[in-house]
């Protein structure tokens, strides 16, 4: 909890110190909504473990040439998906049928203009924080490019494809039935991805278990 809080306020800060946009700015000098907060701690941090790339109280014009702010926009080498965390009250219970098109009228139009949404409901944070997780790895994935590097060799090559498959940490011990390879062979792949910054070491230490992509 410790580590995510350290990460949460330095990602923040970064975000206000880097904005030039005095309405973005004062708006994260308030201070992110419960919900986001508990998105980014429940759900998104402990399925990927950085904060990378994620841009809160993210600014859009609207269809009448105003302002919206998306709760959260992933945008990594100019993608853009946008998180929508959806309160129980506000989003469903008090909604009223002009609130209600309006919603739907801004995110079609979004959508239009390039933007992937994964709107994601509060109750589901607090009750199924491990199918949110799933989630934001699958989200994720929508953005990761189908190609990998040509310097990889084929059992690399096919150990990141395997990895983007299954969007959850891998074991040495099924990735080398996947390959066809030995223990040995398979160990020495994924150092060599972790070394090249691909994979990182997603549990075990003295040795490792489970191997993850890097977002």
């Amino acid at each position: 909890m410790v580590r995510f809080e350290q990460h949460y306020e330095e990602w923040l800060r970064e975000n206000i110190d880097n904005e030039n946009n005095p309405r973005r700015r004062e708006l994260l000098s308030k201070g992110l909504g419960h919900g986001t907060v508990e998105f980014l701690r429940s759900a998104w941090f402990p399925a990927v473990g950085n904060l990378k790339h994620l841009f809160p109280e993210w600014e859009v014009r609207d269809f009448s040439n105003g302002y919206r702010y998306l709760d959260l926009a992933y945008m990594p080498a100019g993608a853009k998906g946008g998180i929508e965390i959806q309160g129980y009250g506000p989003h469903a219970r008090d909604l009223d049928v002009r609130r209600f098109k309006d919603l739907c009228r801004r995110h079609c139009l979004l959508s239009l203009d390039g933007w992937t949404f994964l709107p994601i409901a509060y109750p589901s944070i607090v009750d199924e924080p491990k199918q949110c997780q799933q989630l934001v790895l699958s989200f994720i994935g929508k953005f990761i490019a189908t190609d990998v590097p040509s310097s990889l060799s084929w059992l690399e090559a096919e150990t990141v494809r395997f990895a983007r498959r299954l969007l959850r940490p891998i074991t040495p011990l099924e990735l080398a039935s996947h390959l066809r390879v030995s223990d040995r062979q398979t160990r020495r792949i994924l150092h060599e991805l972790v070394n090249l910054h691909i994979l990182d070491i997603a549990s075990g230490q003295q040795r490792a278990r489970t191997y993850k992509l890097r977002f």
